[in-house]
């Protein structure tokens, strides 16, 4: 039995307010080399046929494989060569593990003329902050887990709004317990709580909404991928004890304008 943990990865930087004044960059994650939003095969670049890619800050977070419109397969981290990530699913192959992300900058003339349009003056650039824990070998990827309501918007500005030219590109590799110590010192933290225990607990669940942008469709080869649930059933094996499907209660939902509070008449 393997001990899977699921993961998220939050988009934050000096925004100063959702989509008001922060730069906004196309920022393309793959997985094991897999294109989360198309899975398809990593390249550098961006596509000008098929968005391969999220706008940021437009999209506040991403959960996991964008496997239908509307829908995604949770990130679970699972080791690399027992047969569950997406990396080995769509190419038989245990190679690359890991986390790989690049980040390409609107041009500044688009963000200029946005900025005045959105009667916005001055121009706050945002700063990728890159951080990673390397080992000798990576040996963890992430496979898709159980089905999540989220929408990944379709690019507003176009694709020649970006600077394709200037980029910055990060892998990120995945560290078990045993490559968490040795790599820091430290005991790996405590196992989070289970979906069934955080939703006892009372503990919010966040719905993001934006009517002004539209979700992009889902990939077929990402929909086509077993869960690690499903993956486990097939290989006569229980990755995830404790998963069983939950009834959010406590839903907060985020999005622009939704938390604006009017002046009123004085």
């Amino acid at each position: 039995m393997y001990q899977a943990e699921a993961l998220w990865i939050n988009f934050s930087g000096d925004f100063g307010g959702w989509r008001s004044v922060g730069y906004p960059f196309a920022l393309k994650i793959a997985a094991g080399k897999i294109n989360a939003v198309t899975g398809e095969a990593w390249t550098n670049g961006l596509s000008k046929a098929r968005q391969d890619y999220l706008v940021v800050p437009d999209q506040p977070w991403l959960d996991g494989f964008c496997v239908q419109k509307g829908l995604i397969r949770q990130f679970v981290a699972m080791p690399l060569g027992a047969g569950y990530t997406a990396e080995e699913q769509l190419t038989g192959a245990a190679e690359h593990g890991g986390l790989q992300l690049i980040a390409y900058p609107m041009k500044r003339d688009r963000y200029e003329a946005l900025a005045k349009q959105r009667h916005r003056y001055n121009i706050e650039m945002l700063c990728c902050e890159q951080s990673a824990c390397y080992s000798r070998a990576p040996s963890m990827g992430l496979a898709p887990g159980g089905l999540m309501r989220q929408e990944i918007f379709e690019d507003e500005y176009g694709f020649d709004a970006w600077d394709t030219a200037h980029s910055s590109r990060c892998f990120v590799h995945i560290l078990n317990s045993a490559q968490w110590q040795a790599a820091t010192g430290k005991s790996a933290p405590g196992t989070p709580p289970t979906a069934k225990d955080y939703t006892k607990a009372g503990l919010p669940w966040f719905d993001y909404y934006d009517d002004k942008l539209v979700a992009i469709e889902g990939a077929k080869a990402l929909a086509g991928l077993d869960s690690v649930a499903a993956r486990g059933v097939k290989l006569g094996e229980k990755p995830l004890p404790d998963n069983d499907a939950v009834n959010p209660t406590a839903v907060v939902k985020l999005g622009v304008g939704i938390s604006n509070v009017s002046d009123g008449k004085w």
